[in-house]
C-alpha cells in the first residue's frame, strides 16, 4: 500500500491544502528542534565547564522556554489542521461517492451495503490517517534531513552512522507492510460482507420470521462476525509485533550513535557541547520514522476503504447523450440485454404508441422489468435499438428524458419524513394544494386525514407505520403529482387485496388519459385494464 495515494489528492482538494500546510509546519518543527537542542546543549556546557550561574544562563533559559512554547503551538496547529482537513476530505469524498453512485444508476452501482460501509465506517477511518499517519509521514521526510544537515558539520561520524541506519527503518516498514496490507484488506472486505449481509437480513426480517429462518440467519451473522473478529485480532497482533521490531531497530541505532559519541568524548576527540547537541538530536532523528511505523496500522483501514472508494469513483459512467428528449412512438427493435452471471434475454421487438396503456406479460425472468429499466436508462442494450419518435434513446440527454418519466416500482420505497415530503418527491416544487390533490386522486387522502397530523404526519424508513396498500397509494400519489407523459408501472397492485387493487386500477386508468402507460402485469385485473398486451416469451416472440 502506498503511503500517500495520489488519488486522494486528485479526488479531495482539501487534502492538497493540508499536505502543503503539513510541510510548512513540519519544517518549522524541525527548525525549533534544532534551536531547542542548541540552546540546551550550550546552557549545560556553560554550567558544567564554565561554572555559569542561573543569572548568566537566564537569557538562554528564556529562549528555551519560548522555543518549547513555539513547539507546542506548532503541534497544536498541526492537530487542528489535521482535524479540519480530515472532516473536509471525508465530506468531499462522501459527496463524490454518492453522486457517482447515483450517476451509475441501479444497474452498475455497488451493492447498497458496500456503499453504506464505505460512506460511513470506511471513510471515518481516515481520521487516523490524517491526524496521526500523514503528519508523521511529512515529519519523517523533513525532520531527519534538516537535523542531519545540522549534525553533519558538528559531528560527521555520528551523521554518517545515522545516514546508514536510518534507511533500515523504512526498509523494515516496507517488508512489514507487504504482510499487513493483505491483512487489512481482508479485514475490510469481511466488514463490508458483514454489513451487506446484515442490511439484507434486516430488510427481509419479516419474511425470515414468517418462514422460521431468522435463527439460521442469526447463526450466519454470528459466524461472519467471529471470522471478522479473528482476522481483526490477527491484524492487531501483527501490528504490535511490527511496532516492536521498528522500536527495537530505532533504539539500537540511537544506542550505536551514543556509544560512538561516548568513546570519542572520553578520548578527547569530541567536545562536550557537540556531544550533547548530537545526543539530544539523535532520538529526534529516528522518532518520526518510529511514529510512522506505529501509526501505519491505525490508518491502514482508512486507506483500504479509500482505495475502494476510488475504485467506485473511477468506474466509468454510462455514455450520456445530448439530444433533447423526444416524444412519440416508442419502438424496440431486436433489443437484447445481458445481465452478468445470467444467460442473455431473448431479442425483444415491440411498439408502444402515444396515449396507449399496454401491459407487458410473460413468465418471471423473461425481461419485463428489464424493459422498464432500459426506458429509465438503468440498463443498456448490448444489441438492437430503442427509439422514441425515430430518435435513438442512447443519444438522448438522460436527465432531460427522465423528467418525462414517472416510475412506480413493485415495492415502492418511502423515506423517513412526512407523508407530504414523500409525495412531493415526484415534484419538489409542488405546493400543498397540488400535493393534497394528488393524494385525493390516488385515494390516499381519506386515511391520511385520519392520521394525527394529516399530510404532515411523519413516517419511518420504508413507510414504517403504514400498511402495504397505504404505501402503494402514497407512491401512486407521487406518480400523479409528477404528471409525466410516460408512466412506467411494475406490478403496481402486487400484494394488495381485491378492493384496494380495484381502487388503484381506477386511479391509474383515470391518470392514463392522454399519457403513455407501460405496466408489468401478471394479475388478471391489470390485464383487463390495459388497452392491449405485449407478451414476452423465452422464444422472444413479441
Amino acid at each position: 500500500m502506498r503511503p500517500l495515494d495520489p488519488r486522494l489528492l486528485r479526488h479531495a482538494r482539501a487534502a492538497r491544502t493540508y499536505l502543503a500546510l503539513s510541510v510548512a509546519l513540519g519544517a518549522a518543527l524541525a527548525a525549533l528542534l534544532v534551536a531547542q537542542a542548541t540552546l540546551l546543549a550550550d546552557a549545560i556546557t556553560d554550567v558544567y565547564l564554565h561554572g555559569a550561574d542561573l543569572r548568566r544562563i537566564a537569557p538562554a533559559l528564556g529562549w528555551l522556554a519560548a522555543v518549547v512554547a513555539a513547539r507546542a503551538a506548532v503541534a497544536w496547529a498541526q492537530e487542528a489542521a489535521a482535524t479540519r482537513s480530515a472532516a473536509a476530505v471525508k465530506h468531499q469524498l462522501r459527496a463524490r461517492l454518492l453522486a457517482h453512485v447515483a450517476a451509475l444508476g441501479p444497474g452498475a452501482a455497488p451493492p447498497s451495503g458496500t456503499v453504506a460501509t464505505l460512506a460511513t465506517r470506511g471513510l471515518d477511518a481516515l481520521d487516523a490517517y490524517f491526524s496521526r499517519y500523514l503528519p508523521q509521514l511529512v515529519l519523517a521526510a523533513l525532520v531527519p534531513v534538516i537535523l542531519l544537515v545540522r549534525i553533519a558539520p558538528a559531528d560527521l561520524v555520528a551523521a554518517g552512522t545515522m545516514a546508514v541506519t536510518l534507511p533500515l527503518i523504512p526498509l523494515f516498514m516496507a517488508l512489514v507492510g507487504l504482510h499487513t496490507e493483505a491483512a487489512n484488506q481482508r479485514q475490510f472486505r469481511l466488514l463490508s460482507r458483514l454489513s451487506h449481509h446484515f442490511l439484507d437480513v434486516v430488510a427481509g426480517l419479516a419474511t425470515l420470521r414468517v418462514f422460521g429462518r431468522a435463527g439460521r440467519q442469526a447463526q450466519v451473522i454470528a459466524r461472519i462476525s467471529t471470522e471478522q473478529r479473528r482476522v481483526t485480532m490477527r491484524t492487531l497482533r501483527l501490528a504490535f509485533l511490527s511496532s516492536l521490531v521498528l522500536e527495537l531497530l530505532a533504539t539500537l541505532s540511537v544506542a550505536l550513535v551514543a556509544v560512538g559519541i561516548g568513546l570519542r568524548l572520553v578520548d578527547g576527540r569530541l567536545g562536550l557541547a557537540t556531544a550533547l547537541l548530537v545526543l539530544i538530536l539523535a532520538p529526534e532523528v529516528y522518532l518520526p520514522l518510529r511514529q510512522v511505523g506505529a501509526n501505519y496500522h491505525a490508518s491502514a483501514e482508512g486507506l483500504a476503504a479509500a482505495a475502494d472508494v476510488f475504485a467506485v469513483l473511477e468506474t466509468p459512467l454510462p455514455e450520456r447523450g445530448a439530444a433533447p428528449p423526444p416524444a412519440g412512438t416508442i419502438r424496440f427493435d431486436k433489443m437484447v440485454v445481458h445481465h452478468p452471471g445470467r444467460p442473455p434475454l431473448p431479442p425483444f421487438s415491440a411498439e408502444v404508441r402515444p396515449g396507449e396503456l399496454v401491459a407487458l406479460t410473460g413468465p418471471s425472468g423473461c425481461g419485463k422489468s428489464t424493459v422498464l429499466a432500459v426506458l429509465m436508462g438503468f440498463a443498456t442494450p448490448q444489441s438492437g435499438t430503442v427509439t422514441v419518435d425515430g430518435t435513438d434513446l442512447s443519444t438522448v440527454d438522460p436527465d432531460g428524458w427522465r423528467q418525462r418519466v414517472a416510475w412506480l416500482p413493485q415495492r415502492p420505497w418511502l423515506f423517513a419524513g412526512t407523508i407530504a415530503d414523500n409525495i412531493r418527491l415526484g415534484a419538489p416544487e409542488a405546493d400543498d394544494a397540488a400535493v393534497r390533490h394528488a393524494a385525493a386522486r390516488a385515494g390516499a387522502l381519506d386515511f391520511v386525514e385520519a392520521l394525527p397530523d394529516g399530510l404532515g404526519t411523519r413516517i419511518g424508513d420504508d413507510g414504517a407505520g403504514l400498511s402495504a396498500g397505504q404505501r402503494q397509494r402514497i407512491a401512486l400519489a407521487r406518480v400523479f403529482l409528477r404528471g409525466a407523459p410516460l408512466v412506467l408501472l411494475d406490478e403496481p397492485t402486487a400484494g394488495l387485496d381485491a378492493a384496494t387493487e380495484a381502487d388503484i386500477l381506477a386511479a391509474i386508468r383515470a391518470h392514463a388519459a392522454g399519457r403513455t402507460v407501460i405496466l408489468v402485469a401478471h394479475r388478471p385485473a391489470l390485464l383487463a385494464a390495459a388497452d392491449r398486451e405485449i407478451p414476452l416469451t423465452p422464444a422472444g416472440v413479441s
